[in-house]
């Protein structure tokens, strides 16, 4: 009766299951939502703006209000970015933009090329439109860089098998990692979406939250000169800290006339939805005005809990802390003395401190954890301090006989 793109009930996996039974507190350093870690940031002025009275009349374009995207187009601007209003199309989310893609670009079962590592929400997405996910790796010992030439032998690899790659997703800057694409390796990737008549989707969500930029790292690859249809994914999620807002966007670039037929199937697929309420599309402008606010709110919390997590696992010690180039996370590397789901469900329940294993974000080896910079710094330092008292009591050694 039910379809498959959908899991079946009771599939939890040991984690949850241990959240969901444990009764005493716990410090969660898996928090990623902006609104509950005591920003100190007013949020009343923004949800004041919804109440702009134009938002009681509905008059949908399917594409987003003219001055929605107008404004959408400004804050690319300011990053020095240019792109048209006619090339920008709102979403609810990130993830429907995600959804939305998939349908304008593939077939069911084509394939769609996705990091690794990187967030899993994409495996969800793409259930759900029916795409199979496949994975490029990223090298630890490239600094989980993009390397164009891995995505080039897993295109050859799902071609000669008899299938199509529909598009290639580049996490940019990647969470958790933190990496951008390179604009090398752009060029290699444009050429090779091109040649082999796939599309390239760049998740910019974390556009805002660099700390360490480089000269020849892409920022906007929309705006980016080339051959291939491109998307630059972004929203109100990341750039203002209002996820409840739910508004996100799609950028488009590419050759004519490709792009405009992209645009006119985009078009298509958003009047069957009209998902943006008009308040918040009205009120776009000033939020992501405001936003810069909360974005410098939030970067100086990040990077503050960052300096406190370096200070308990310092260099040259058996623990060793990733680089903060961007992003919300933390990747913390440990001795591979334990599985990863053991060493985390041990740190929840004999230390009351939750981080993510290293394999949810599809690592490709062990032992890694994931932790958010996001809680408020004295909450990040007791459960940074429960981290380190963990990891220095190790496994629990079997008795005698």
């Amino acid at each position: 009766m039910f379809s498959r793109r959908t899991p079946a009930p009771g599939g939890a996996n040991r984690l949850t299951r241990a959240l969901a039974s444990r009764r005493s507190p716990w410090v969660d350093l898996t928090a990623t939502n902006p609104t509950a870690v005591s920003l100190g940031v007013d949020t009343s002025s923004a949800l004041a703006l919804l109440a702009d009275p134009g938002g009681a009349r509905y008059a949908p374009d399917p594409r987003g209000i003219e001055g929605a995207r107008r404004a959408v187009s400004a804050y690319y601007a300011g990053r020095g970015a240019a792109l048209a209003p006619g090339r920008v199309v709102l979403t609810a989310s990130s993830s429907e933009a995600y959804g939305w893609l998939f349908k304008l670009l593939c077939e069911p079962g084509e394939a769609v090329l996705v990091p690794a590592p990187s967030y899993p929400l994409l495996d969800a997405l793409a259930a759900l439109e029916g795409v199979g996910l496949r994975r490029y790796p990223l090298a630890a010992e490239e600094g989980w860089a993009v390397d164009a030439s891995r995505v080039a032998s897993e295109v050859e690899r799902v071609e000669a098998a008899g299938g199509r790659v529909a598009a290639v997703v580049v996490v940019n800057p990647n969470n958790p990692t933190g990496t951008s694409v390179g604009r090398d390796a752009w060029r290699v990737l444009d050429a090779l979406a091109a040649r082999h008549g796939f599309a390239l989707v760049s998740d910019e969500v974390f556009l805002d939250y660099r700390f360490k930029t480089l000269e020849d790292e892409v920022r906007v690859a929309a705006s980016e000169p080339g051959e291939a249809l491109v998307f630059s994914l972004g929203g109100l999620s990341k750039a203002a800290a209002l996820p409840q807002l739910k508004l996100g966007w799609i950028a488009a670039a590419g050759p004519e006339p490709l792009l405009a037929e992209a645009l006119e199937r985009l078009e298509w697929i958003a009047d069957s939805y009209l998902s943006v309420a008009t308040p918040v599309q009205l009120a776009l402008g000033p939020l992501l005005e405001r936003g810069a606010e909360a974005a410098a709110a939030l970067r100086a919390r990040i990077e503050a809990n960052d300096a406190t997590l370096r200070a308990a696992f310092p260099p040259g010690g058996g623990v060793s802390v990733a680089p903060l180039l961007a992003g919300w996370s933390a990747v913390v590397r440990v001795p591979a003395v334990e599985a990863e789901e053991e060493l985390v469900l041990r740190l929840l329940g004999d230390h009351g401190v939750l981080v993510h294993p290293g394999y949810f974000f599809e690592f490709p080896h062990e032992a890694f954890l994931v932790a958010s910079l996001l809680p408020a710094e004295g909450v990040f330092r007791d459960g940074v301090a429960r981290l380190a008292a963990g990891l220095r009591a190790g496994p629990a050694r079997p008795g005698p006989g």
